[in-house]
């Protein structure tokens, strides 16, 4: 892609966000969730490949029907009430229609079919931008339109959502769509806490981030996109097959790297709210998730070469990628749990 045409996109993309964050008019909230959408389309679409081509129809698609949803909630809202502002969001119907839309947008069950598809067309690169850019501005409005909500929505759609990610990516061999089950599963944790602390959404929110662009961004630069192929890296870069293993530890929850923090505050806040079993069920869903985790490092780090390989070896050729945003995301990911008291000061 001509470097203009692609800083002109990524800019865009930047500008969209800003947008969101920026309004408080909901038409100019829409107007910026819209700059997003087309301006990952190209970004998408780029490999001209038929899948890739599919992927971003499928995307538009999705992210149409939440925009008008959302375009019609806003004017509902504003017709009986007759108030356009974000906080301003009182009527029921206009508020389940916005949650409904927002949900569909960052891919929160019932409406996550779109995500692990649409994922699993896409490079990486371009799927890391879906998978954590692009829920900031979802989320932005989601947090201001929380109060308005039935708790009760939110939490089962939160825990929905973690069961569903849990038990979707159990029996994947790709992995970009077992990324997009952990998404589904990550967003609906962020859900879940969003009535009860704000602050441990957006927390969570940051360290999830922060994980998955490790997890990308690793894959990126072994080339890997089937668990077949992992299998075989560990004997050409076995510095980053190990820290990799420990990325995907940290996304699904173990002490002592830094993915245990937001699920730990956010079971001993829900445990405070007097919730005990739903804290249970989310732990026990979290397990769920930790198994596929574990399967990828098995097949990373515990099966060692010469071994019945399914897939052809890769030919060791030298890696031009930077590797600093790498190295900071990777230590974020990994190093980040003793800090947080220090952490939880700055966030409250």
């Amino acid at each position: 892609m001509n470097p203009y045409v692609l800083m002109i996109l990524l800019s865009s993309l930047g500008l969209g966000t800003t947008l969101t964050f920026a309004s408080s008019h909901w038409l100019l909230a829409w107007m910026g969730l819209e700059i997003n959408t087309l301006a990952i389309i190209p970004l998408m679409a780029q490999q001209h490949h038929p899948r890739a081509v599919e992927a971003t129809t499928k995307y538009f698609l999705t992210q149409a029907t939440a925009a008008a949803m959302i375009l019609f909630a806003a004017t509902t809202n504003a017709w009986i009430m007759g108030e356009w502002d974000i906080n301003s969001l009182s009527h029921p119907l206009a508020s389940t229609l916005v949650i409904a839309a927002l949900s569909l947008k960052i891919g929160l069950a019932p409406v996550h079919f779109w995500l692990p598809e649409v994922l699993q067309g896409l490079d990486l690169l371009t799927g890391l931008i879906l998978s954590t850019w692009q829920k900031l501005a979802p989320f932005a409005l989601i947090i201001q339109v929380a109060p308005t909500i039935d708790p009760h929505l939110l939490m089962s759609m939160g825990l929905l959502s973690t069961l569903v990610g849990g038990w979707g990516g159990l029996n994947q061999t790709q992995l970009r769509k077992i990324l997009a089950y952990s998404s589904i599963a990550h967003m609906g944790w962020m859900i879940i806490i969003l009535q009860f602390s704000p602050q441990l959404t957006l927390l969570a929110l940051g360290m999830y981030i922060f994980m998955t662009a490790t997890a990308f961004l690793s894959f990126k630069m072994s080339m890997a996109t089937k668990i077949n192929t992992l299998s075989t890296a560990w004997a050409k870069t076995p510095t980053l097959m190990a820290t990799t293993a420990l990325a995907l530890l940290s996304l699904g929850g173990l002490p002592p790297l830094t993915g245990f923090m937001p699920k730990w505050l956010i079971l001993q806040e829900m445990s405070k709210q007097g919730l005990p079993l739903t804290a249970t069920i989310m732990a026990l869903a979290a397990l769920l998730s930790l198994y596929f985790y574990l399967r990828l490092c098995y097949a990373m780090a515990l099966t060692i070469s010469p071994v019945t390989m399914n897939s052809m070896m890769p030919w060791r050729t030298s890696n031009s990628q930077s590797t600093l945003t790498l190295a900071l995301t990777t230590t974020v990911a990994l190093g980040l749990l003793p800090i947080t008291p220090a952490i939880l000061a700055l966030t409250t």
